[in-house]
């Protein structure tokens, strides 16, 4: 069981504490210590192993959070809230959300939509972008998109994988009904075309899958990838609008953004990037240091606060997410179209899906 997955405890000696010393006002980090505070609330956040959401597994390493229940790290402290950190693969994190079995989950914008349609979702913090870690794989033979008609190319349907091909096929100014895109596992993908399977010419899969693939077979190249749709796959931290609606919501969101920029400085300072990384790498595949140097670039953070307000305030940003529910309601990815809203609740109170960039805003204001 790893040890990040939630785990039961209590608080008896803190809400001891509380209830001996009634009154007392928390204070920020940094500042006077205070007598008591109130029993932090607890809430959840469901990440699978990635580059960029690979940060929460580090901070909790390195002693920034502690994501287990009843256990709070500095920055927990500092907004008094208690972050539960709940790891899984991919999938079962989507599903968890959509059970309402956890309060936020990593996800990507496309992916998202779905689970709002029954719970209304608020994206609260863009990670990183996909800008060529998702690729059409082929052999060096192949030098025209038009030489994959009449030819299967195998990747996950219904995923950011079909969503990067088809985009392709628009932008190169090809019809999507003139190829076929057949449904595989993306590992099981890239191994059929790492062992020369006769049947398996084409994939669309992603990284470490595209890096994996290319190094063990050298007449493969890429015949294009997601650097030709910037922006248009976002990975994100969701949460609920309901745990954004509880006592300490606003918080929880916080100290979510908060630690993912915390992980971001110590990727950008020199005196603790390479381990930083390397401890990124270990949560992603196990890829050594010169391997994630290349995941990252592949695999570009939005690092700061001003490059994740310039997502979620982007004049950009609408655009996208036209094509993406679009893309989603074409291919039945989804019932229907969610509505997708920008700024605050009372600016979009029917979204299913809403940016929001005022918790971002409010981390960068209390630095």
């Amino acid at each position: 069981m790893n040890p990040l997955i939630a785990s039961p405890k209590t608080l008896a000696g803190l809400a001891l504490a509380t209830l001996l010393l009634t009154g007392c006002k928390p204070q920020d980090a940094g500042g006077p210590a205070a007598l008591a505070v109130p029993k932090a609330p607890a809430f959840s956040l469901a990440w699978s192993e990635y580059p960029s959401w690979s940060t929460f597994g580090v901070a909790h390493v390195d002693h920034l959070i502690d994501g287990r229940i009843g256990h709070l790290g500095p920055i927990e402290k500092k907004w008094n809230v208690d972050l539960v950190l709940k790891e899984a693969e991919y999938d079962p994190c989507i599903s968890l959300y959509g059970a309402a079995q956890c309060d936020a989950v990593c996800i990507t914008d496309m992916d998202a939509l779905n689970p709002s349609l029954t719970r209304p979702s608020v994206a609260i913090l863009p990670t990183s972008t996909s800008l060529g870690a998702d690729a059409c794989l082929v052999p060096n033979t192949v030098t025209n998109v038009q030489q994959l008609k009449g030819k299967k190319v195998f990747g996950l349907a219904k995923s950011v994988s079909e969503y990067c091909f088809v985009r392709n096929l628009q932008l190169l100014g090809e019809k999507e009904t003139d190829y076929t895109f057949s449904n595989m596992d993306p590992g099981a993908a890239a191994v059929a075309m790492q062992q020369k399977q006769k049947d398996v010419q084409a994939i669309v899969v992603w990284n470490p899958f595209v890096l994996e693939t290319l190094n063990k077979r050298p007449d493969v190249r890429v015949l294009f990838d997601s650097t030709k749709i910037p922006n248009e796959i976002i990975d994100m931290v969701v949460v609920a609008q309901a745990a954004l609606d509880k006592p300490g919501g606003a918080d929880f969101a916080c100290a979510v953004i908060d630690t993912f920029y915390t992980v971001c400085r110590r990727m950008a300072d020199p005196a603790t990037a390479d381990k930083t990384l390397v401890a990124l790498g270990e949560k992603f595949s196990h890829l050594d240091l010169a391997s994630m140097k290349k995941v990252v670039q592949q695999t570009r953070f939005y690092s700061t606060p001003k490059d994740g307000l310039a997502v979620l305030t982007g004049t950009e940003l609408p655009d996208i997410m036209t094509k993406v529910v679009d893309f989603c309601a074409k291919h039945e990815i989804t019932p229907t179209a969610p509505k997708v809203g920008y700024g605050p609740k009372t600016a979009a109170p029917d979204a299913a899906l809403r940016f929001d960039p005022a918790y971002l805003q409010k981390v960068q204001e209390r630095k």
